[in-house]
């Protein structure tokens, strides 16, 4: 098992940033890739970002490149995602994941454990 906890969640004026940290430990952490996934209020999960296991591999929902930046640090076992220029359609509860499969993988059920998640609201 692998335990995942989001935090940095809050409130914050549009244009705004936040950076989200998701602590992990049960798990050999620098052996899975990680992922950021977002739940807009009434709508369906969907995937913002993820990050190889050495960290030298992102990618990014295109709702979000050039705004966000995922990163990790293995001596920490924690991931982070940098969310700069926030709009008020990026409010969202925020869950960080972990797989092990190696390619590139945006489906949630791909991954193996998740967080219980951390509510980001943009204000317009």
């Amino acid at each position: 098992q692998m335990q995942l906890v989001e935090s940095g969640g809050g409130l914050v004026q549009a244009g705004g940033s936040l950076r989200l940290s998701c602590a992990a430990s049960g798990r050999t952490f620098s052996s899975y890739a990680m992922g950021w996934f977002r739940q807009p209020p009434g709508k369906e999960r969907e995937f913002v970002a993820q990050i190889s296991w050495s960290g030298g591999s992102t990618y990014y929902a295109d709702s979000v490149k050039g705004r966000f930046t995922i990163s990790r640090d293995n001596a920490k076992n924690a991931v982070y995602l940098q969310m700069n220029s926030l709009k008020p359609e990026d409010t969202a509860v925020y869950y960080c994941a972990a797989t092990r499969r190696i390619r590139r993988v945006t489906a949630s059920y791909e991954y193996d454990y998740w967080g219980q998640g951390t509510q980001v609201t943009v204000s317009s």
